[in-house]
């Protein structure tokens, strides 16, 4: 299927670890199947697809908080499902992109997802993860330092990146 790699990538990108990858992808497709009745062809199907993905993680998310805590320092396995159209410099990005992600806190992490991979606008994330639009715009400005801060670490300890 076209769309598997495209959703646990995505919920990869949502989640800290991989540990519940596979069981939320599964349950983004059940809810896509379920939701078709309700997709009105007015946007792109993928854009559609991600708001979906985007809620059923969520909604694991909070379902799960308690065992979150619990495996909070476990050690952490990443999964990037290359796709057909991905060069392998991208597939390797996007796993160093997961990396990066694994070390901010949830509330920047998710603001980042849904604004430069969903490509929502701030009024939209607000409205999605029902928080201010100032809480939003914080977050997102707070993730890029962290991710900026980071890959200049990197850079700094003699991995550089092109």
């Amino acid at each position: 299927m076209e769309l598997l790699p495209r959703v646990r990538n995505l919920v990869r990108y949502l989640v800290r670890g991989d540990g519940d990858v596979e069981d939320i992808a599964q349950e983004a497709l059940i809810a896509l199947v379920r939701g078709l009745p309700s997709y009105r062809a007015e946007g792109r199907f993928q854009s559609w697809a991600d708001r979906v993905v985007a809620r059923t993680t969520f909604a694991w998310l909070k379902r799960s908080r308690g065992r979150e805590a619990q495996h909070a320092d476990a050690p952490v396995e990443l999964v990037a499902v290359p796709s057909e159209e991905a060069q392998p410099d991208e597939y390797v990005h996007r796993r160093h992109m997961v990396t990066l992600l694994d070390r901010l806190s949830n509330e920047q992490r998710h603001a980042l997802v849904l604004h430069h991979v969903l490509e929502l606008s701030v009024p939209e994330i607000s409205t999605e993860l029902g928080i201010p639009f100032e809480t939003v715009r914080s977050r997102l400005r707070l993730g890029r330092t962290a991710l900026r801060s980071m890959a200049s670490a990197e850079g700094d300890g003699g991995e550089e990146r092109g």
